[in-house]
């Protein structure tokens, strides 16, 4: 069974950074697509960026291009998003996902594990 665990998350002033990170444990994840989701209260839950576990290939939001950099590290077994140059409107519970597939899809509705998610708060 697929776990992911989230961690890193926390309180920064807008301008910082922060780096989160997931854990994946329980499967193979050599077909596997991992995402980095957010949700802000009243909002729908969106992608942020995601990556392919073979190859690395990845899409961002157009919101953080240039902001955020999502990697793996496959010997263990984990996926980062380190976040710079955070905005007010970055705060959000981040969770991390998973898809088998070898497409980097959007919608949350592809993903088939979560995490738990984990709270990023931007103050001013």
């Amino acid at each position: 069974q697929v776990q992911l665990e989230e961690s890193g998350g926390g309180l920064v002033q807008a301008g910082g950074s922060l780096s989160l990170s997931c854990a994946a444990s329980g499967r193979t994840f050599s077909n596997y697509a991992m995402g980095w989701f957010r949700q802000a209260p009243g909002k729908e839950r969106e992608l942020v960026a995601a990556i392919l576990w073979s190859g690395g290939s990845t899409l961002y939001a157009d919101s953080v291009k240039g902001r955020f950099a999502i990697s793996r590290d496959t010997a263990k077994k984990k996926v980062d998003l380190q976040m710079k140059s955070l905005k007010l409107e970055d705060t959000a519970v981040y969770y991390c996902a998973a898809r088998q597939g070898l497409v980097l899809l959007v919608d949350s509705y592809w993903y088939d594990y979560w995490g738990q998610g984990t709270q990023v708060t931007v103050s001013s």
